[in-house]
């Protein structure tokens, strides 16, 4: 039991250092909140938009925005985790801290936990707060939609995307020099595929294909149905299932392709601070 105390408190010494950071740079936390309002209000004005470009009247813009409003709030929590569990060891060498973490007699588990625990519940407050601005301006009724499911829909998606999240980390850890900027190019491609701002049907039939390796795809499809047109949560069982299965296997097999990487950075010296 004093193990697992200790684990759970180490846990939560990373999700406290995390809020510590946020805290520090609160300036530029409201730099990349009023960024991420801009850019999901100006994603959703595209859909009212539409209606006007096209002069057919049977083109509902106040339909489309909803659509392009959910797809950039569930990409939006969803590429929040990724960027914070990623960046995990970027915080580490841009502290002096990566060493001592690194060497530290806590499980990576552990280390992980607090990471991935603070990443989820910081990703839903910056989520709400954009939901709640786009609610206000497009006089949004919420009052038909699966809430409920909506959000058990998010957070089992949010499981996938930790295995996947845990796994790029690495490439900051194999190449301090250039690792940061490869994950930015995984999430790029899930971003093409996963149909947030189309559905997948409009892509060839290659990205198609692989559009079904993508967890986003599913928790998209999932909360639109959810909350555009009530979907009961049992009946968004196709869509959970997917994602559950993606997260039991990427989140083990993550953390095993972790643990090879920290033994291979510590063999070869590759932790030392960047900045």
């Amino acid at each position: 039991m004093s193990t697992l105390t200790h684990q759970l408190r180490a846990s939560y010494a990373f999700m406290e250092r995390n809020a510590n950071l946020v805290k520090r740079y609160w300036s530029w936390e409201i730099v990349w909140l009023t960024y991420s309002i801009a850019n999901a209000l100006s994603v959703s004005f595209i859909g009212l938009g539409m209606e006007q470009i096209s002069g057919n009247p049977e083109v509902d813009g106040r339909e489309l925005a909803l659509y392009l409003i959910i797809g950039t709030l569930v990409w939006h929590f969803l590429s929040v985790i990724f960027y914070w569990i990623t960046d995990v060891i970027g915080i580490e060498r841009w502290e002096g801290t990566i060493e001592y973490t690194l060497m530290a007699p806590i499980h990576r588990v552990t280390h992980m936990a607090g990471q991935t625990l603070f990443a989820v519940i910081y990703s839903l407050l910056f989520t709400s707060v954009i939901l709640f601005v786009a609610v206000l301006l497009f006089e949004i009724d919420l009052s038909r939609a699966n809430l409920a499911g909506g959000a058990i829909m998010l957070l089992a998606g949010s499981l996938s995307f930790i295995g996947i999240s845990i796994t790029a980390s690495t490439l900051p850890l194999l190449f301090p020099e250039r690792g940061s900027q490869m994950t930015h190019v995984i999430i790029a491609i899930m971003l093409l595929i996963s149909g947030v701002y189309y559905p997948i049907d409009v892509l060839p039939q290659v990205l198609q294909k692989l559009s079904v390796l993508s967890p986003a795809t599913y928790v998209l499809v999932g909360v639109r149905s959810a909350l555009l047109e009530g979907t009961a949560t049992r009946n968004l069982w196709p869509y959970i299932w997917p994602v559950l299965l993606m997260g039991v296997i990427a989140i083990p097999a993550g953390l095993k392709i972790f643990g090879w990487a920290e033994r291979y950075a510590k063999r070869t010296g590759k932790l030392h601070r960047n900045g």
